[in-house]
């Protein structure tokens, strides 16, 4: 998987534009996504690259059209020091994966990554970075392809009783 590097403070108006929010399609999204910011994402972006961020990663205005560009970019997964909370949300709910990394200064754009869930770390350079566990239910979410999907696939909702 190759990188797609940025830095701190990346807000959602500059992964998709407001201009754009008309638009629901994530295709057409894909088209605009880091426009004005870095043009040539949507143009040279492939299935299966990441975005890889420093602190505070999609920080801004509430909105899932940025994590719905992503996945219409082919980005499955971004990679961040830490994410505005809104954003980490709306990406799970959506499908795209986020993952906390506080090493993220080691990799570099266009480097060539590899995320190993299962243990717990991001090849990349030779190294192995940790990053933060996924809660089992989130990664069910993801999975599924965003909340809706796994909410559609639940086979009963349990209600508890509290006494």
């Amino acid at each position: 998987m190759r990188v797609w590097k940025f830095g701190d403070d990346i807000d959602t108006d500059a992964i998709i534009p407001g201009r754009f929010l008309t638009i629901y399609d994530p295709a057409e999204l894909a088209k605009h996504a880091f426009e004005g910011t870095r043009n040539e994402f949507a143009r040279d972006v492939r299935e299966g690259d990441v975005v890889v961020g420093g602190t505070n990663f999609g920080c801004g205005s509430s909105r899932e059209h940025a994590p719905l560009a992503l996945l219409g970019a082919g980005v499955r997964v971004v990679v961040a020091k830490s994410f505005a909370r809104i954003f980490y949300r709306n990406a799970v709910n959506t499908g795209l994966l986020p993952l906390v990394c506080p090493e993220t200064d080691a990799i570099r754009d266009g480097d060539t990554v590899s995320v190993d869930l299962a243990g717990g770390f991001i090849e990349a350079n030779g190294q192995r970075l940790p990053v933060e566990p996924v809660p089992g239910f989130l990664k069910e979410i993801v999975e599924a392809g965003g909340l809706v999907a796994y909410a559609k696939n639940l086979d009963k909702v349990e209600i508890c009783n509290i006494e």
